[in-house]
This record gives C-alpha cells, structure tokens and sequence, in this order.
C-alpha cells in the first residue's frame, strides 16, 4: 500500500528549470522504469515546457520503500502529488505523457484527479500500451529473474549493460517485478472515460501492443483522439525522439491556445 500523506517532491521530479509561465508536462515510466529515463527529454523540451518525472516507489532513492503497490494506489497518490505540486496557483497548460505501464498509470491518474472534482491534464499521450479495455494474459511477474531479465533484452529498453551488472540487477529486481505484477494484474476498476483529448503512439512491430489495441483508447475519452503508429517495436520511441518531443511541443501549444 502506498502511504496516505504525499511528498510531491518525492513523486515528481523536475530536472531542469522552466521559462515563467511554461506549459507543463507530467512523464509516467514504463515498468522497471524511473524517473531518469526522462532526463533526456526534460533537457530537449526545456524551457518552453517544464518537464516532470514520476518516480514510483522501490527503486533508486526510493529503493527502501515496500515494492508492493497497485496501479490504483499507485495513480491516487501520484494525483494527490500533482494537486498538491501542480494545480495549486494559476492555472497552466499541463499534459500526461506515459510509456507503456505509464500510460495506464497516466489514464488512472487522470481519473483520480477527475474524482477529486479538479481539472486533470489537457491532453494525455498514451505510448506503447494497448487500451485498458483490451486484455491479455501475461505472468512475466511470475517468471524467475532470469526469465524476467530475458523480457527485458527481448524489449530492448534497458541497457544491456546495466542487465549484465549483478548488483544492479540485484537492486533493482524487486521493483521491476513489482511493477510488472501492478500491471499484469491491472483491470479498470470502471469504464469511466477522460474528458481530455488522448492521442496514442504505437510502433507497428510492437509485441506488446497491436495497432487495433491501440485504437481502442478511442472508447476511453469524451474528447478529441488521434492515434500516430512509427516504425519499430515496444520503444520506437528511442529511435523516433524528435518526432515525439515535436508532438508535445505541438500539443502543449495548442493547449495554452485553448486555455
């Protein structure tokens, strides 16, 4: 369980400073990952977004925390962290980016923050996961390490390095077979949709995600959907970065346009 009361700089991360008045951009990792993977795109988007970081609990920093969490919990205390830290004050353009079980936890957030009765994110842009009303089943939690560490070669979204360091590996296990219980265990606790725009990414040889699965975020917001599919497999966006932050660049602009 994830504890009631929240330090929001302990959820969110900012690793650069933004322009007065920037848009703001929330980055939900994937499983086994952290706040970091997004320092290169908080360097790229930075001033004219101010770029934050989830970090979830039991890894890094936050290595001594319980790795025993749900998505649920999970996305209530990360909207508790973005109330506290974000929508407080002067009302900013603000969009949810999330790769892989960051997009579910970034859709989860926003209805959290929806129940709360305050204004989530202008837009989300949900990467590498197919919708949360598509179900598959899949046991990688329940694999050894090694058959856990073979997913993570096989999605090529780690560095290979850091996979063959066994320290590493053997401090930061807990925490990717947390994550990947939290989502292999994840079902939506209601249909309720978004109000805000979701726009999905999707690489067209993804294992893990189909273009027609992809496309069934359609039935999950109110608002406006757009979907972009990009050469490659479950993180095309490696390969496709400039094309993604020109797409936040875009979005976050037409959000402050609207706003």
């Amino acid at each position: 369980m994830i504890p009631a009361r929240v330090d929001v700089g302990l959820w969110l991360r900012r690793f650069h400073t933004p322009a007065p008045n920037a848009p703001r951009l929330v980055c939900f990792p994937h499983a086994g990952g952290s706040a970091s993977w997004y320092h290169p795109m908080s360097a790229t988007l930075s001033p004219g977004l101010e770029v934050y970081a989830v970090q979830y609990p039991a890894r890094q920093d936050r290595r001594t925390e319980a790795a025993d969490y749900e998505i649920g919990d999970l996305a209530e205390s990360i909207a508790e962290a973005v109330a506290k830290g974000l929508l407080e004050g002067p009302r900013r353009p603000l969009l949810f980016f999330g790769h892989s079980m960051g997009a579910v936890l970034g859709f989860e957030t926003a209805r959290a923050l929806a129940r709360r009765g305050l204004s989530g994110p202008d837009h989300l842009v949900a990467s590498g996961r197919r919708s949360p009303t598509t179900h598959r089943e899949e046991r990688v939690h329940q694999r050894d390490d090694a058959g856990v560490l073979r997913e993570l070669r096989e999605l090529d979204g780690t560095d290979g390095r850091l996979l063959q360091d066994e320290e590493i590996v053997r401090m930061a296990m807990p925490s990717i077979r947390a994550d990947y219980r939290a989502i292999e265990t994840y079902r939506p606790r209601d249909a309720t949709p978004v109000s805000c725009p979701i726009t999905v990414l999707t690489g067209d040889a993804d294992p893990k995600t189909t273009v027609e699965e992809a496309l069934a975020w359609k039935e999950l917001t109110t608002g406006g959907f757009a979907s972009k599919v990009f050469p490659g497999g479950h993180f095309f966006l490696v390969q496709h970065q400039q094309a993604v932050y020109e797409l936040l660049r875009s979005l976050a602009a037409e959000a402050a346009v609207a706003g």
